[in-house]
């Protein structure tokens, strides 16, 4: 590992920062993602290996947690004064670590075995975030988003995700109803209006769960398209759960149900 100390805003190296961090069509173009804070870059670290390119700031340097990280750093690793490091940080209070990577672009297999998550239309990056995060504790590989979906690699997707990312495999730009014979597990719909309840379903088989859009759902297409549809009993007033926590619930449920030997109904 190599320190260079960068000083000046001219440096093509920061430039590509910049140009990473302030434009989702620079972070396309170039095929990068943007790694912000040590969490994130000590998951791609431990799941991945070294990243394409690593910064830190100058104070971040004496930071334990860096430390460690730049030990395991190969090449050459950007140091960054403190005020240029803030400008291509979105991390508040941060301890001053960035990581660009090369955003997967995988292709979707023939056959998708075991459980799979399928998304529709979601729009918004904290909700995709944390789904990402809940599938990947639930131990499902193959996450399968649809056309006009949240971009999975914003920073904001990220940070939600929390490392997620890593530990499975992403698809974007999905036709979803075209992916449906690759599927090899059982198509479960969520959805408000289903005359079944989550509890009610026998989840102990692969299943391939299907969640839509924050307001309107899973389209009318693909509910039709579903074996199972289901919804989440609800004791409150509430009319709806937000779509992260309803897929948290629902892969947690199989989960459950195949840990205890389930109920077949």
């Amino acid at each position: 590992m190599r320190l260079k100390s960068i000083a000046s805003r001219d440096n093509p190296g920061y430039k590509q920062l910049q140009r990473l961090a302030s434009s989702s069509q620079a972070r396309k173009r170039e095929g990068l993602s943007l790694l912000d804070g040590v969490h994130l870059v000590s998951a791609y670290f431990e799941q991945v290996g070294a990243p394409e390119v690593l910064a830190v700031s100058e104070s971040g340097t004496a930071h334990p947690e860096i430390a460690a990280l730049l030990a395991r750093a190969e090449g050459e690793v950007l140091q960054l004064p403190d005020n240029l490091f803030t400008a291509v940080s979105q991390v508040e209070n941060g301890v001053g670590v960035i990581a660009a990577v090369h955003t997967p672009r995988p292709e979707l297999p023939a056959r998708i075995e075991g459980d799979c998550l399928l998304v529709e239309h979601l729009q918004d990056p904290g909700n995709l975030g944390s789904l990402l995060r809940s599938a990947a504790a639930a131990g499902i590989a193959h996450v399968l988003l649809s056309m006009n979906t949240v971009y999975a690699w914003s920073p904001k997707v990220l940070r939600s995700g929390q490392g997620a990312h890593f530990g499975m495999t992403i698809y974007e730009g999905v036709d979803l109803a075209a992916a449906l014979p690759r599927l090899q597990a059982r198509l479960v719909a969520t959805s408000s209006h289903a005359d079944a309840t989550l509890y009610d379903a026998d989840l102990r088989g692969p299943v391939a769960w299907l969640l839509g859009n924050e307001g309107a759902g899973v389209s009318e297409a693909m509910l039709a398209a579903a074996a199972l549809k289901v919804s989440i009993p609800m004791a409150g007033a509430a009319e709806s759960l937000n779509v992260a926590a309803a897929g948290a619930i629902c892969m947690f449920e199989a989960m459950r149900q195949r840990r205890a030997g389930g109920r077949k109904v």
